[in-house]
């Protein structure tokens, strides 16, 4: 995959390349400090790029315009400290919204979304189809199959605090990893392997063994800190679900 970076911050700049070096299937083909050279780039070479990764607050054009701007054959993930902008940038068919600071893992999971995106049709559906037959075969164990960087990795579901829903994936953060896996919460929470998770509002289940406290917000809602030090929202139509959890 041939990724542009963009960012008018240098040291953002060389922390996107020291992470992205390890991976063999991803080339960084130029690095631009304004929208405006990265579009000008894009242009000149529209085959050379398959993906760029783009701040959204820059000098001159943001990033949500140059987004706006580029071939529709080149994918866009943000990389940005604001997240008020994430709604506009999923309206622009974002891939991804990476929240600054972001983990090695949680750039790895992006560059995953952005080359299962690139992907043949077919290929993707036989991946797919290979995922789900993988999850039917899973038994009610102490682990989740995923698959990383080619390989399928069994993940211990105790060090999982936490399983958000994005798209057709799902992210399970443990305290210093994430994993993608190609499948709903839904599917997740339905299959007897994920028994110790509870749903706790309508993107994300949390595993009670690694909560530390419950914190109220008002307004009937709470937030939930994990053993990690996150926090998770704990919204009122899943409060009673949640409570009932930790009486079994």
């Amino acid at each position: 995959m041939n990724l542009l970076l963009v960012d008018d911050e240098a040291p953002a700049l060389a922390k996107l390349r020291r992470f992205l070096a390890d991976d063999a299937e991803v080339r960084v083909v130029a690095e631009a400090a304004d929208g405006a050279a990265a579009l000008a780039f894009v242009q000149a070479q529209p085959e050379a790029v398959d993906a760029v990764l783009l701040d959204i607050q820059m000098p001159g054009r943001s990033g949500l315009e140059i987004a706006a701007a580029l071939p529709a054959h080149v994918l866009v993930a943000f990389s940005t400290a604001y997240d008020e902008y994430a709604v506009q940038a999923f309206e622009l068919n974002a891939v991804d919204y990476l929240l600054k600071p972001f983990t090695r893992e949680r750039l790895a999971a992006c560059v995953a979304r952005l080359r299962e995106r690139l992907a043949p049709p077919e290929r993707a559906q036989q991946r797919q189809r290979l995922t789900t037959a993988l999850h039917a075969l899973q038994p009610v164990a102490d682990h989740w199959l995923v698959a990383d960087r080619g390989e399928m990795r069994r993940v211990p579901l105790a060090d999982i605090e936490c399983v958000n829903a994005a798209d057709n994936y799902i992210e399970l953060h443990a305290a210093t990893a994430t994993w993608l896996d190609r499948t709903t919460l839904a599917a997740f929470l339905a299959h007897p392997a994920a028994r110790r998770f509870v749903r706790v509002h309508r993107s994300c289940a949390v595993q009670p063994a690694r909560v530390l406290a419950l914190e109220p917000l008002g307004s009937g809602d709470a937030q939930l800190r994990l053993a990690s030090g996150r926090t998770i929202r704990l919204s009122r139509r899943y409060r009673d679900e949640w409570l009932a959890a930790l009486k079994r």
